[in-house]
């Protein structure tokens, strides 16, 4: 991919995120494998996309008061569980299956977007 898409793509990925409070990934990890990376890598490296955008959007989001801590810390350890158990799960399973997964995720998310 050409470098002014490659950034066109990771500007959309950080206001995805800083948008939403999440979601870059959602991009990513489509954009990457149109890119030319193989499935379960492109899972893998948009989470390395995600971290550092991600740390940049809580910062603007305590300057503006929009977080919360106890509840922020509540749920870390069991997502670190969560994150742990997708890692090894995903070495697993072939990546079409991956694929479809992810696909259904994305249309049951859309969905639940366009009636809530």
């Amino acid at each position: 991919m050409k470098k002014t898409l490659l950034s066109a793509i990771a500007a959309a990925i950080g206001f995805a995120n800083g948008f939403f409070g999440s979601g870059g990934g959602v991009i990513a990890v489509p954009a990457l494998c149109l890119g030319g990376l193989e499935t379960k890598k492109a899972h893998a490296t948009s989470i390395s996309l995600i971290l550092p955008i991600s740390a940049a959007s809580i910062f603007f989001y305590l300057q503006k008061g929009a977080f919360e801590w106890k509840t922020a810390l509540l749920l870390s350890l069991p997502g670190l569980g969560g994150a742990v158990a997708g890692c090894f799960l995903i070495k697993k399973i072939p990546s079409i299956i991956l694929k479809r997964i992810f696909g259904v995720l994305l249309i049951i998310s859309g969905i639940r977007a366009l009636i809530s």
